[in-house]
């Protein structure tokens, strides 16, 4: 149950924005083995001069930041960050210009399920992976 922002400093087309979208979550279903179902994502468009970058970066450069159920490993981790990269490529979108940042989160801090903390019910999947 991830919740992902995406930001990113040029105006894709509705179309390359959704594909955006669809490839990380892709990337959390094959590398955090997050249900396919489970979507919660955002994708935040910023004017170049709005989003201060590293050199090197250009127009693409793509944050995405993650927070997750603590429980992850750091090989789960590793999967996740490789499936976005090569994901996000085939979009015109440089290995090099891709920042992910996961937050590990406890469960009992996030309330779901009508306001009930996740810590306190039966997820139907796995998170320590």
């Amino acid at each position: 149950m991830p919740s992902t922002l995406i930001s990113v400093r040029k105006r894709w087309s509705p179309e390359k924005r959704r594909a955006i979208i669809d490839a990380v979550h892709q990337a959390l279903v094959e590398g955090v083995l997050v249900p396919q179902s489970d979507r919660t994502l955002r994708l935040q468009v910023f004017d170049a001069e709005d989003f201060a970058v590293a050199r090197g970066k250009t127009e693409n450069f793509t944050l995405i930041e993650i927070d997750l159920f603590v429980g992850r490993s750091v090989d789960a981790k590793r999967r996740l960050y490789k499936c976005i990269v090569e994901n996000l490529a085939p979009l015109g979108i440089r290995r090099k210009d891709v920042m992910v940042v996961v937050r590990d989160v406890p469960r009992e801090n996030w309330g779901i399920s009508g306001g009930v903390p996740a810590s306190d019910v039966d997820l139907g999947f796995k998170v320590e992976v």
